[in-house]
């Protein structure tokens, strides 16, 4: 065959027709298996190519998904949650196994991000990772999906928020954690992380902290709660603040995330308080940098591979008109050296 191969030089050889081709490529179940595997060898033996562009065409699509990613604002413009990062990576390796370009925005919450899809086709449908206010970017979304677009978010389900919701069980996870440190120890217990309506993914941590200390028969206390954003310099900032507020010191400190939890570990060691000799220090999320602090730290683990398929999975099955509803992954335990005992 001289010319390049095309659709119909597939269906003449496989003797069918030219759209049972292009469904047998594109691994439609209207299609059964056998002819589905016969048409695609032999586009294999050609050397075939789907044209993607022509095929976006026919279809009024763009083969192209947008992630949007939004952060609290920090003192370092550069500086990213590690949780974030390897979220991105398990997203763009779960567009790329199905055929879709994946467009990747950092933006600002207040910015007029949402004006760029209003009437634009460059993607078929956005995901939203970021743990900013979520009411400040509400009607946003909002105008969005009623425009039609499809939007899939990272995050704790909320009723009132647009989109659907993919996220973590993180009451049991704070649940889990904090039961952990009380199997270890009694005494007074601190919780660093922003909570309210603001930040649900951390009011759920906090929720599930406060649940496991109120059912340890009141043998501990949850002394104290210290707002801070996704940030080291936070985490920082909320320590130094709790050993300056002249209270004793808890015998215990749960931070909202892995990043918080780094930076109250720099401020206590700087202080010369031992952890977890003084005082326990976990997190959550299970970042990589977590295995390797000093002591290593206790935390909690979204599985960011199985988000990352999930988030992918659900908005092109949204994309393609398919039903879908807000799902909670199961959180992990992990446990190191920061809360007193480490696992074998």
């Amino acid at each position: 065959m001289k010319n390049k191969a095309t659709s119909f030089d597939i269906a003449h050889m496989a003797g069918v027709s030219q759209s049972t081709v292009s469904r047998a490529l594109n691994d439609s179940p209207l299609v059964n298996i056998e002819t589905r595997k016969k048409v695609q060898e032999i586009a294999q033996q050609l050397n075939y190519k789907v044209d993607k562009n022509a095929s976006n065409l026919r279809r009024q699509r763009s083969s192209t998904i947008a992630l949007l990613l939004f952060e609290d604002p920090t003192s370092d413009d550069s500086m990213i949650n590690p949780f974030f990062l390897s979220m991105l990576g398990s997203i763009t390796k779960a567009c790329a196994s199905r055929g879709y370009d994946l467009l990747v925005s950092f933006q600002n919450l207040e910015s007029d991000w949402h004006a760029e899809f209003e009437d634009s086709h460059k993607a078929d449908g956005i995901i939203l990772l970021g743990y900013g206010d979520y009411r400040s970017y509400e009607s946003k979304l909002a105008q969005l999906q009623e425009q039609g677009t499809h939007i899939m978010r990272w995050g704790a389900p909320v009723a009132e928020y647009p989109g659907i919701s993919i996220g973590c069980d993180n009451f049991q996870g704070g649940k889990d954690v904090t039961e952990h440190l009380l199997s270890l120890r009694q005494g007074r217990y601190a919780f660093i992380g922003d909570v309210g309506e603001k930040a649900p993914e951390f009011q759920g941590r906090y929720d599930g902290y406060l649940a496991a200390i109120e059912q340890h028969n009141g043998q501990s206390q949850a002394c104290i709660q210290l707002d801070a954003i996704s940030a080291e310099s936070a985490g920082i900032e909320a320590a130094t603040q709790l050993l300056n507020s002249g209270a004793p010191l808890p015998d215990a400190i749960v931070c909202a995330a892995d990043i918080i939890a780094v930076g109250v570990l720099k401020t206590l060691k700087a202080a010369g308080i031992q952890v977890p000799a003084d005082v326990a220090v976990v997190g959550f999320d299970n970042i990589q940098l977590s295995a390797f602090t000093t002591p290593s730290l206790t935390t909690v683990q979204q599985n960011t591979i199985q988000a990352g398929e999930a988030l992918v999975e659900n908005l092109l099955r949204a994309i393609d008109g398919e039903q879908t509803t807000d799902y909670l992954m199961p959180a992990t335990l992990i446990v190191r050296q920061s809360c007193g005992q480490e696992n074998a």
